[in-house]
């Protein structure tokens, strides 16, 4: 995910104003490297690496942050290369908390301190976290399936968490494991870098909803500009059924709706995208069909 830390001014419809968006000039050092943002930087990923530690071992918190990191550095290198600035990627480490969904962290962010110049750049910074991520995302969770225990009969002694099969998941089960994670005659204990795989993939379709400035929001405001909006609406509206089965799609729908679900103007909406950048564009809405899960958690 990233975030624009800028206010966008209301286009007015003055013929005088200028056709874009006219904004101050960032002038703070760019890219800042130096003793206090490497400082944030290592005390934010140790404390994550000591929380997802905590929660399932170290090959799932070796896991996580592989994909996390890899996914926000996609974001950072496709910002240095179109010169747009920001910050260093940022964990979030969430201590295990009782009653709760433990995970041991809510993701990683870059925040993106000056407006994005065009619709290429936005592709670019849009899309390059999500696909590298996933791309990352993938090994992990072949090795983790390959190293998962698998039981033929499915207890309901007592209520376990489980969790949802995306495309993915579900086409990988059946090439590693040779069985349909859905059925009700099979048990799968996730080996933790599995976990972290399938975790890291869900991260990935959460960013890659097409609303606001999540990443989804970045890849279908350059694709589509001002339909940008209806799509925006249409996905945050179907968010709020899917919360009956799991809660946390109202939050995350909350978070969006308080963040805005409009995206902001780019300085320059003329400069048409180019095959690769809609190549780009259009593999981020396929990741994204591939590894979203309406029901992600549930209690079986």
């Amino acid at each position: 995910m990233d975030m624009e830390s800028q206010n966008r001014p209301s286009p007015e419809q003055d013929p005088t104003k200028p056709e874009y968006p006219v904004y101050p000039v960032f002038s703070g050092p760019r890219f800042p490297i130096n003793f206090k943002t490497v400082s944030i930087f290592l005390s934010l990923f140790l404390a994550t690496v000591f929380t997802t530690w905590m929660v399932g071992g170290p090959w799932y918190s070796f896991g996580l942050i592989l994909i996390l990191g890899t996914h926000e550095f996609g974001h950072y290198w496709a910002c240095r290369v179109n010169n747009v600035n920001s910050t260093l990627p940022n964990f979030l480490p969430v201590p295990p908390i009782p009653y709760f969904l433990n995970i041991g962290t809510m993701g990683a962010f870059i925040m993106i301190k000056e407006p994005i110049s065009n619709r290429k750049a936005l592709m670019e910074i849009g899309a390059s976290g999500p696909i590298a991520g996933f791309i990352v995302a993938i090994p992990v969770l072949w090795v983790g399936l390959m190293n998962s225990q698998m039981t033929l009969e499915n207890s309901l002694e007592a209520p376990n968490l489980f969790f949802g099969s995306s495309i993915i998941l579900w086409a990988m089960t059946e090439v590693v494991l040779g069985v349909n994670p859905i059925a009700t005659d099979v048990t799968i204990s996730l080996h933790p870098l599995a976990y972290a795989g399938w975790l890291g993939m869900f991260f990935t379709a959460l960013n890659l909803l097409p609303m606001g400035q999540l990443d989804g929001g970045h890849v279908v405001y350059s694709l589509f500009n001002s339909k940008h909006a209806y799509i925006a609406r249409i996905s945050f509206l179907i968010l709020l059924p899917l919360g009956f089965y799991w809660a946390g799609w109202w939050v995350w729908a909350g978070l969006v709706l308080f963040l805005g679900l409009r995206h902001p103007p780019i300085l320059d909406n003329s400069i048409p995208l180019e095959p690769k950048h809609r190549f780009m564009g259009y593999a981020s809405i396929l990741i994204f069909i591939v590894t979203f899960v309406p029901v992600p958690f549930g209690v079986a």
